[in-house]
């Protein structure tokens, strides 16, 4: 079930080929008391790639996807890449701008959303079809014929699908991937570095929308014939633990926020889980949170560090192999240097900026050129944009290159935020940096307020029931500073790195 071939194949029917051949009737996924199988989700991804077919979409045109996590987002999924189409699985939590800027951007000819997403369901352009749906795979498109499983093998440099990610303007940017990209995520970390196999139950807190969610609840487990849990809601501490007490998965993927909101949760003195492994990414993993979880569950949680770009993790704690505060070792396939501002490697132990080679890393940037030119380089390599020193083959986080934050797994622009900031009549001149919260990273505002305000707790409170009727929750600063003055360089530009605390 496991074999990772270098002749190119589609995505889709290489993730569902092999589970109908062996086990058909297998349950896939289980989400919200609707059972699916490998071969209900095979056809039901078939009757989408006839849908787009007779809706005159073309192979390499994109198809956006809109939902909440359910066996619907792995059927559209599967069925546009089968179809030679290029999956853009988009957040459901963006705002109207977001959508209107991400769908003029990809030039995407079907729309494909939930009702439950009313900014989605209202976008519109000369040349979309728009299909609105809900969360059941029961009798989706049964009017559709069912359509063998078929797929043509495509170029080497065929793309499958895109997700789009902050960019440092606060604009999206479109991160395309290769139909291999994700197998060979799944072969080098699911298997390899897991150990994952077909008898695992996996449930992922992190959404599908994401790299890290689409490797770990779509790649991941069609590709060893596991099965997955899916939950369209928001990954709240209660709903986690009532899942996993209802369905016992094996392996449990989620992000350094979610393990602390779960441990703060929980009154008990010890908390019996499950799972056989506890996986992290998305932001790092704070000592007193592995701690704390240890204590509470006797389980270790592997902290590892992936990108949009690169696909999914690329260097990872390993099973039985945990060094507490370091983001774990080279997971294998990847290769791994760190380098200083002039692109020298340094030495172990010296802070440097990460770059990472590996066969699962996209080809560029959507309509950004030179942004692919400076970040995908001529060697193979790719520049992530954080610094990390090495001590031991194990890596060790020391901060961002540029000025992103990434705060619960998602990535924060602090020129988004501050131009939010701008706009309170208080407000005269603003910097967003980041701060400690237990440990975690987090947003925090320094404000130049103009002549005739007084910063007072009013204002405060003011500005924030501002901020949280603009922003989405987890881009809202945490702390908010007045101040004097902030820190520039010489030609003007703002210093956030100083303003760090």
């Amino acid at each position: 079930m496991t074999t990772h071939t270098k002749t190119p194949v589609n995505l889709a029917w290489q993730l569902l080929s092999q589970n109908l051949e062996h086990h058909p009737d297998k349950t896939a996924y289980l989400c919200n008391g609707e059972a699916v199988s490998y071969q209900q989700l095979a056809d039901c991804a078939c009757r989408f790639a006839t849908l787009l077919q007779q809706s005159g979409i073309a192979a390499g045109d994109r198809v956006l996807l809109i939902l909440p996590d359910s066996p619907v987002f792995i059927a559209a999924f599967l069925g546009a890449v089968l179809h030679g189409a290029i999956a853009v699985p988009v957040s459901t939590a963006l705002t109207a701008d977001d959508y209107r800027y991400i769908l003029q951007d990809s030039a995407a000819r079907f729309l494909l959303c939930s009702a439950t997403v009313p900014a989605a369901s209202e976008l519109a352009a000369p040349e979309l079809s728009r299909l609105i749906c809900n969360e059941s795979l029961t009798g989706w498109l049964d009017g559709y014929p069912p359509a063998e499983l078929t797929a043509p093998a495509p170029a080497p440099d065929e793309l499958a699908f895109m997700l789009y990610t902050s960019g440092s303007t606060g604009k999206p940017k479109g991160v395309p991937h290769r139909h291999r990209d994700l197998l060979v995520a799944a072969e080098q970390y699911a298997v390899q570095l897991l150990g994952m196999q077909q008898d695992d139950l996996i449930f992922s807190a992190s959404k599908l929308f994401f790299a890290y969610g689409l490797g770990n609840s779509l790649a991941f487990p069609l590709y060893v014939g596991a099965t997955a849990v899916l939950y369209p809601g928001k990954p709240l501490p209660d709903e986690l633990l009532q899942l996993i007490a209802k369905h016992h998965p094996t392996l449990f993927f989620s992000v350094p926020t979610v393990y602390a909101q779960i441990i703060l949760s929980t009154a008990t003195p010890q908390l019996n889980l499950p799972m056989r492994l506890c996986i992290s990414a998305g932001e790092g993993l704070p000592t007193a949170v592995l701690d704390e979880w240890q204590r509470l569950t006797g389980l270790n949680i592997l902290d590892g560090i992936g990108t949009t770009e690169l696909t999914h993790i690329f260097i990872s704690n390993q099973p039985g192999r945990i060094r507490s505060g370091s983001a774990g070792q080279a997971v294998p396939g990847y290769q791994i240097r760190l380098v200083d501002d002039e692109g020298n490697q340094v030495p172990a132990g010296t802070p440097g900026h990460l770059q990472v080679r590996g066969a699962s890393t996209a080809p560029c940037y959507w309509n950004l050129p030179e942004k692919s030119a400076d970040t995908m380089l001529p060697d193979g390599f790719i520049k992530t944009g954080d610094v990390f020193l090495e001590e031991d083959g194990y890596y060790y986080h020391r901060g961002r290159s540029d000025d992103m934050l990434k705060a619960g797994g998602q990535w924060i622009s602090p020129v988004q935020v501050e131009e939010v900031l701008r706009a309170h009549p208080s407000v005269a001149d603003c910097a967003v940096a980041s701060c400690q919260v237990m440990g975690l990273m987090r947003p925090a505002a320094h404000l130049m307020l103009k002549p005739d305000c007084v910063a007072e707790p009013a204002l405060e409170r003011d500005i924030r029931r501002f901020m949280a009727s603009r922003l989405q929750d987890y881009m809202l600063p945490v702390r908010y500073f007045f101040v004097d003055d902030l820190p520039r360089t010489a030609t003007g530009k703002v210093q956030r790195f100083k303003l760090k605390r």
